[in-house]
């Protein structure tokens, strides 16, 4: 017999959420900030909005703990969602909408209002139990996130207003796992969007000049194609490993020429490249030069997106937030995949700062849908992270 969870007031509260049409591009977030006021005050939380760039809301709800001088704990959230392709969705992709077995549908039920509702619904049950906490807690609503958080997270961790919340240790977002496990993320790649731009001989079609740019362009094509491969094979020959341990290499753009008769004198390429954590950023630049300088003459790179390199959340007995988060998650018997997440989150730019901080979203056995159709979250799952949060914030705001 199927469980009714629509009159549930957590799912009723995620689902108010998912309604609002937080969708990129051109967001107005003011519906958001209206219902996390309102969440505010229904929880007696301190509520604050900063704005470093206009119509860019950060929100942020705080729990004052019993020591507020301690290092606060940092629980952030995204408020935007990815654009919805609505005809591919089996129900409208903004409705919320629960179906007999209890799956709830909408953009953003994985990714990851699901995550801001169970952290505001897990301190919900905790005030109501009466439970008191050693460090103050902050929950943040960020703008942004899906088109890289500039205007978002990146902006807000080098002002005063950041430094003020006196942050120790921060919670983001993670990723749904099909199995059992739960997966962890300690860590992420450093993106770097590389435009290499190749000149040379233009002419006639018909004739063979040398030193022409297509031919530069080949062999930069060839030699970040071949390192793709190296670091497939890698990937391929080691079961243990994660996308996010390795160099992943694609190539998204090509642009150039003027008329299928013409030989152009430029021709440029894009490439995505994710750093693994383990690769030497200078080191990885010389070699780009140098194929750049192996391709011929007139051939120059550019960056789009370039990261630096971030030290990952160390994972052992010298940081006291994860010690604790391990020993409530066994406590919990949870089992716990810990790697390094293979896109980029918020989070990157709290470790920059020197931060440590940790991607979990409690969603096991739940296939991974963000940024596709139909993405949903079951019911049962979301209640069930609630409960996990419940030990995991009083273990981490007491360490």
């Amino acid at each position: 017999m199927s469980i009714d969870y629509s009159s549930n007031p957590a799912v009723t509260n995620f689902i108010e959420y998912l309604r609002i049409p937080s969708v990129q591009p051109n967001i107005n977030y003011d519906e958001c900030v209206s219902f996390l006021e309102k969440q505010a005050q229904g929880l007696g939380l301190g509520f604050k909005v900063y704005e470093m760039v206009p119509k860019k809301p950060i929100v942020v709800l705080s729990w004052v703990g019993l020591k507020p001088a301690l290092g606060s704990v940092l629980l952030n959230s995204h408020m935007d969602v990815v654009p919805v392709f609505e005809d591919s969705w089996t129900y409208p992709p903004f409705s919320g909408h629960i179906d007999k077995d209890g799956k709830i549908y909408a953009r953003g039920a994985q990714d990851m209002k699901c995550v801001g509702i169970q952290y505001i619904e897990a301190v919900r049950k905790l005030k109501k139990a009466g439970v008191q906490l050693q460090r103050t807690l902050h929950l943040s609503f960020v703008p942004d996130e899906e088109i890289g958080g500039v205007d978002g997270m990146e902006k807000f961790v080098h002002t005063k207003d950041f430094k003020a919340l006196n942050v120790a240790f921060a919670l983001d977002e993670g990723m749904a796992s099909p199995t059992d496990e739960f997966v962890l993320f300690y860590g992420e790649r450093s993106i770097w969007q590389i435009h290499v731009h190749c000149t040379g001989q233009p002419g006639h079609a018909s004739l063979l000049f040398p030193n022409t740019a297509g031919e530069k362009l080949r062999f930069i094509i060839n030699k970040f194609m071949t390192l793709r491969d190296e670091q497939k094979n890698i990937l391929d020959s080691n079961p243990k490993l994660t996308i996010g341990d390795v160099t992943t290499v694609n190539l998204t753009q090509v642009h150039g020429g003027i008329q299928s008769n013409v030989i152009p004198e430029k021709l440029s390429i894009v490439f995505d490249c994710r750093l693994a954590v383990t690769v030497d950023h200078e080191a990885f630049e010389n070699t780009i030069k140098q194929w750049c300088k192996e391709a011929g003459d007139g051939v120059t790179y550019e960056f789009e997106q370039k990261n630096p390199a971030v030290e990952c959340t160390k994972l052992d007995d010298s940081n006291p937030f994860w010690v604790a988060f391990k020993e409530s998650a066994d406590k919990l018997k949870l089992q716990l995949s810990c790697r390094i997440f293979p896109g980029g989150t918020d989070s990157r730019y709290v470790r920059e700062v020197g931060i440590p901080a940790l991607g979990f979203s409690p969603m096991n056995n739940t296939p991974v849908l963000l940024h596709d159709h139909d993405e949903f979250l079951s019911a049962d799952v979301f209640l069930k992270g609630i409960d996990i949060y419940t030990q995991l914030i009083p273990a981490v705001a007491n360490a």
